[in-house]
């Protein structure tokens, strides 16, 4: 007899992320979902995971869900999304004394950028700001690769970013839209020192991801629970703050064709 229980994969980027799918556990079992979940060190171990059958959902950063398409010819489903997963954006910032303005002023700088998988901190603000007319063959890259493998979840490539430009180790760097607003609200950004710049265009973030095989039934009971969380629920609410959102979103694509653009514009392996 088939195993009815979706299991699920997740990278553990904080120890926030067991509490969280506990949660989603528990709720998908009693919404008739039976449910689990594997938590991985690295999002290139869950994409092998997936693509060798092992789990049947992957709860993936960009990077990982353009993976997934790129190895099953785009026949990979998506399943659903964060509504913060839509239109996400990265940040030049700079030093108020770097007299750099914008995108055309980084030649002879130096730009701090996040870790070589992180798409909002590294992968796509430099091919933005390429397409915006920096000149990065002038440009001096201080590279942070901080907890590679985890996509950039952490954020700690991009607290690094920010150290390098309070240190004057850099004159601009590029972190998401996300660490800023954090570190703003948190009250650990000298706006007398450091300021934002330029915004990148918009670009989508996490998915869910299955391959195409995956059981009708299953499928159906995963969209049918995942998208019955309700911010009017307590229950619920307490999961989807935990998990930065306050409604699941149905999949588009059309927000991960920058990041696929760039990731062949840099050559990048998949």
């Amino acid at each position: 007899m088939a195993d009815e229980t979706i299991l699920l994969g997740a990278v553990a980027y904080d120890p926030k992320v067991v509490a969280i799918w506990e949660g989603i556990r528990d709720y998908f079992n009693e919404s008739g979902a039976p449910f689990d979940f594997v938590l991985f060190s690295n999002y290139e171990r869950q994409v092998t995971a997936l693509l060798a059958g092992h789990i049947d959902v992957a709860w993936n950063t960009p990077l990982a869900h353009v993976r997934v398409q790129h190895h099953t010819q785009r026949k990979s489903l998506s399943l659903g999304m964060r509504d913060s997963d839509q239109d996400f954006h990265s940040r030049l910032i700079v030093r108020s004394d770097s007299g750099i303005n914008g995108p055309a002023d980084l030649a002879g700088k130096t730009l701090a950028v996040g870790s070589r998988d992180s798409t909002q901190a590294r992968i796509l603000p430099l091919h933005f700001l390429k397409q915006a007319g920096a000149d990065l063959d002038e440009t001096e890259l201080l590279m942070f690769d901080t907890d590679v493998g985890k996509h950039g979840d952490t954020g700690t490539s991009e607290l690094d970013v920010l150290e390098a430009l309070r240190n004057g180790d850099a004159q601009a760097g590029t972190i998401g839209d996300l660490i800023w607003i954090l570190e703003q609200t948190a009250g650990h950004i000298d706006t007398g020192l450091i300021q934002s710049v330029w915004t990148s265009p918009d670009f989508d973030h996490c998915m869910f991801d299955a391959l195409p095989d995956l059981a009708a039934e299953k499928i159906e009971r995963f969209k049918k629970a995942l998208f019955g969380m309700t911010w009017e629920n307590p229950k619920h609410r307490r999961l989807l703050e935990l998990e930065g959102l306050k409604e699941w979103k149905p999949p588009r694509e059309e927000g991960y064709d920058s990041l696929r653009a760039a990731l062949l514009d840099q050559g990048y392996p998949l």
